[in-house]
């Protein structure tokens, strides 16, 4: 134990006070991401958002409750969310969809990268020429410019992986997307490497040849793959010897251990863990199963990534940037969308490739950071010049990295590629009613019965239903629709034309509904209504409505004032009813049979 405090005091830290500050600080991370997801739902945003803003608010650029010394403790959880999600990344990329996509993505990507690298290289280099000198703070000389253009290719593949992940998207948006950011950063760390040889050559600061740098990299490159696919057989043989229930376990350990190899080698997580993903694609027996062992994992290591990323963006930074910085926001965005815009003008193509594709590749974060750190330093970077395009990089980051995923999820919800389901917020019970549910088993727990010595057979529909109902029109528009269901907390929503009842939507039926332009002009409420094969009357009593409830998925019955006019006067709730006849489980009533 002394010894272990030995090394904390060493790193200039206390011991065992400094451990119970993170993890508090870790607690009060994943509390108030909660709270920033459950507020973006409401907002229809996407919570990767969230989460970065919450690190952004906590951290040290706005309140200063997560510090920097705190945040290094945290830094081997990070590495192994953004390690899982490379993995679930390449687990995506079977030979099969390879060969079936591998042309058209190719094209695509020749495409972007090349407009990308085109627009910010010539762009940076000729701002000099058009916004005056005190603007800009420091020339741009063309190393400069061009290590600009490598440096905009990268996507940040955690952010953009995440908000996909996190809309449950699926079509060709989505499937290009996910290939485009794996070649992204593959074609930045390359064509990065490539330009810093070069500088370096014509610099005459290499410090050996350039064939030796050349082999070196290859070597890298090699090794990384390698290790990755060294890996992937591992876990895929071993998950078909051992059972499911080891599953998490061996993954976690093949991941951190991978992880671990990779720092103590000094070779690229990014290849090693898509090569490990692809891998295990190819030779997993259930290579869908394993990755959804490990998604809950995942999602909970992305949140403390994200929190912890959130912190360490410096929104200073983003303001001293100033000309320089607003350039580059510029330049990147429009070879980005246009890039894909311009290549993806096939006869052949889905019409939504074209002007929403572009839009989920605008985040970055990780590889132009980590790239732009190389630049700064003292051994490998380019001196002065690494340091100001590191700090162009560190400021436009948070930029990129709070619009993107809003971008990349309107993209996709505007491709018809989010289902109904995950492009609104749904809420089945209010705060009060999780309150008032919250006090009535506590209290019930210690022995008080409210309702004791009352009969539920003594009450009828129109003592506990909703009055005034709310309900949607006959000619109301998709949209209108889509509206009301967001804003109610039911999954039955009765139609009306006037007052006559004319059928229900249930949400069931309408949740997997995808966002098309067309849908907008042609549907309306009435042509989505089914007949409602049930219905009760004010006088009805609550324990025969009770069985309609028994025989039905639905949480609301509609009430009408009768059987020929079918007025709809109310509605009854299954957790009005559940809630009540619960109070009479331990005998003080009738309850209910079954």
């Amino acid at each position: 134990m002394n010894s272990f405090n030995g090394i904390l005091a060493a790193a200039g830290h206390s011991g065992w006070p400094d451990w119970h500050l993170v993890v508090m600080v870790l607690g009060m991370m994943l509390f108030a991401a909660v709270v920033g997801g459950w507020l973006a739902q409401m907002l229809h945003l996407p919570r990767v958002t969230a989460y970065l803003v919450v690190g952004l608010t906590l951290g040290p650029s706005v309140l200063d409750r997560i510090h920097e010394d705190q945040l290094q403790y945290l830094i081997p959880l990070e590495r192994l969310a953004m390690a899982l999600v490379l993995f679930g990344m390449g687990c995506h990329f079977t030979f099969a969809h390879f060969r079936r996509i591998i042309r058209r993505v190719l094209r695509l990507s020749f495409g972007e990268l090349t407009l990308t690298f085109v627009l910010v290289t010539g762009g940076m280099f000729a701002l000099p020429y058009v916004v005056p000198a005190e603007w800009l703070g420091f020339p741009i000389t063309l190393t400069m410019a061009a290590m600009f253009g490598a440096l905009a290719l990268a996507t940040a593949p955690a952010t953009t992986i995440l908000v996909l992940k996190e809309n449950d998207s699926e079509g060709p948006v989505t499937e290009y997307a996910t290939a485009l950011v794996a070649l992204n950063n593959l074609a930045a760390i390359l064509l990065f490497e490539i330009l810093l040889i070069a500088v370096h050559s014509t610099g005459g600061t290499l410090s050996t040849s350039i064939g030796r740098e050349v082999w070196l990299l290859a070597r890298d490159i090699l090794g990384s793959v390698l290790l990755g696919m060294g890996a992937g057989l591992v876990i895929s043989y071993g998950c078909g010897l051992t059972s499911k229930s080891s599953w998490l376990v061996l993954l976690l350990a093949i991941a951190t251990l991978t992880l671990g190899a990779n720092e103590a080698f000094g070779t690229n997580y990014l290849l090693t863990f898509l090569a490990m993903g692809a891998t295990v694609a190819n030779a997993a027996a259930e290579p869908r199963e394993i990755t959804g062992e490990l998604d809950h994992t995942t999602k909970l290591l992305c949140v403390i990534f994200f929190v912890i990323h959130g912190a360490d963006l410096n929104v200073q930074m983003l303001f001293s940037a100033g000309a320089i910085g607003a350039g580059y926001i510029v330049l990147r965005l429009t070879g980005k969308y246009f890039g894909i815009y311009l290549t993806a003008g096939c006869p052949h193509e889905d019409p939504a490739v074209r002007p929403w594709l572009g839009a989920t590749l605008l985040a970055q974060a990780g590889a132009a950071i980590a790239l732009s750190s190389i630049l700064a330093d003292p051994e490998r970077g380019i001196g002065v010049a690494g340091e100001q395009i590191k700090s162009i990089i560190l400021g436009t980051v948070v930029f990129f990295e709070i619009i993107g995923p809003i971008m990349a999820r309107t993209a996709l919800i505007k491709a018809g590629e989010v289902p109904l389901r995950q492009a609104i917020y749904h809420r089945t019970t209010s705060p009060w009613e999780q309150l008032y549910l919250l006090v009535n088993r506590i209290m019930v727990a210690f022995g008080y019965q409210p309702w004791h010595g009352k009969s539920p057979d003594e009450l009828t529909i129109g003592q506990l239903m909703y009055r005034n109902p709310k309900s949607i029109a006959a000619a109301a528009h998709f949209d209108e629709v889509v509206s009301f269901i967001e804003h109610s907390r039911d999954n039955v929503f009765p139609v009306t034309s006037g007052d006559e009842l004319i059928g229900i939507i249930r949400y069931v039926q309408l949740r997997d509904a995808l966002f098309d332009e067309e849908v907008h002009e042609l549907v309306y409420a009435a042509d989505l209504a089914v007949p409602c094969s049930i219905v009760v009357k004010s006088e009805d009593h609550i324990t025969a409505t009770w069985n309609y409830f028994r025989s039905s998925p639905d949480d609301v019955i509609p009430v009408v004032n009768n059987d020929e006019e079918k007025r709809l006067v109310g509605l009854i709730k299954r957790r009005d009813l559940f809630r009540l006849f619960s109070k009479f489980r331990d005998g003080d009533g009738p309850g209910l049979e079954g």
